[in-house]
């Protein structure tokens, strides 16, 4: 009596996304089981307990082997032991670059170096995220700093090309590098209102406004450093604050443009030429590099917390941003149109976006 057996052998790396998780988020092989179990997967599958574990502890060993190919993302798409489907190839990726927004608000702004690095014990401590976590998401940080620090071209573009993350994802990162090169502040009491995403939205339109990019596409570093020739330039600006004539005329166009437009008109009125000065001096003062850092604490001090305290809408803050923005171009006597629409036209969308009324 003969027996017809058909056979089928593969080698495709299985990925189970519920184990991956949990490795990425930095869980021990007994905490990852016990986790399992908590989840019902034993009643699920009718597994063992010894099966489960075993489960486990394979599926950390290929992750830890596929650690090393994941730390620089074209090896995984070119390398020949592990079969993976490129659809899995992409979400191993992706989930592994992906932060936690605790996380990265504790570390943006700051030198990615070992200085920071020994804070993580205490941001693991504060975020309850575990500290193999933060370890992980720190040297992805620094990881896809160092890569790209010395590139030419788009920011952006370099991110995407050498670690293959999503549009999205690459956009944020971007936003990471362009902060920790220029030290923004971000940890102060005053800025903890402001989420990650609040900040990166800025970032992107520095990017594509104030750096030496946004004006040569062939200056080395080009979305990394802001342009220091348009900052020296800014403190043209003050003549808007300094010249009497030209402060009152600008207050006027302002005022004769939005009376009975908005709500809070007189408090605006009465308010103009500090609201000014503090946008104008905060533009002359980005010569030095600690006011560049102070960029957000300045704005937040000197047009939205005046803001806020007169309870101005969003629609009212909105309305003026357009209409004082606008009607420079109204006054005969100024002559760096083009400079104020660089800078106002980053600082509009900026501020809009940290106004949380």
């Amino acid at each position: 009596m003969t027996s017809e057996l058909d056979i089928f052998v593969g080698n495709t790396t299985l990925i189970d996304e519920d184990v991956y998780r949990l490795w990425l988020d930095g869980y021990s092989v007994n905490d990852a089981v016990a986790l399992r179990v908590r989840s019902g997967i034993l009643e699920q599958t009718g597994a063992t307990a010894a099966v489960l574990q075993s489960d486990t502890m394979d599926h950390y060993r290929t992750f830890h082997m596929l650690e090393r190919l994941l730390h620089a993302p074209p090896k995984l798409l070119h390398q020949l032991i592990f079969q993976i489907p490129p659809s899995r190839q992409a979400l191993l990726i992706e989930r592994y670059y992906a932060f936690d927004e605790a996380f990265v608000r504790e570390v943006l702004g700051k030198k990615l170096s070992k200085g920071t690095k020994k804070d993580l014990d205490d941001i693991s401590t504060k975020t309850g995220i575990t500290l193999k976590s933060c370890r992980r998401q720190f040297d992805n940080f620094k990881r896809v700093f160092k890569v790209v620090e010395e590139m030419r071209g788009s920011l952006v573009d370099n991110i995407q090309q050498h670690f293959l993350l999503s549009d999205r994802l690459a956009r944020d990162y971007a936003a990471i590098v362009f902060f920790a090169n220029n030290r923004f502040e971000t940890g102060k009491k005053k800025l903890q209102y402001l989420s990650f995403g609040d900040f990166a939205f800025c970032a992107e339109l520095m990017i594509q406004n104030w750096t030496l990019g946004a004006v040569d596409s062939q200056v080395d570093d080009m979305d990394m450093d802001l342009d220091k020739e348009f900052l020296q330039d800014l403190k043209e600006l003050k003549v808007l604050v300094a010249d009497k004539d030209l402060l009152d005329l600008h207050k006027s166009l302002v005022c004769t443009a939005l009376r009975g437009k908005l709500g809070v008109f007189s408090e605006m009125e009465a308010n103009f030429k500090n609201l000014s000065r503090g946008l104008v001096n905060v533009a002359a003062k980005l010569t030095h590099n600690k006011d560049v850092r102070d960029l957000f604490v300045d704005l937040v001090e000197k047009f939205v917390e005046p803001c806020r305290s007169d309870h101005w809408p969003l629609k009212d803050v909105q309305l003026f941003l357009n209409q004082y923005s606008a009607s420079v171009h109204s006054l005969d006597g100024f002559r760096h149109q083009a400079l104020w629409d660089r800078y106002m036209g980053t600082l509009h969308g900026c501020l809009l976006r940290l106004y949380h009324d």
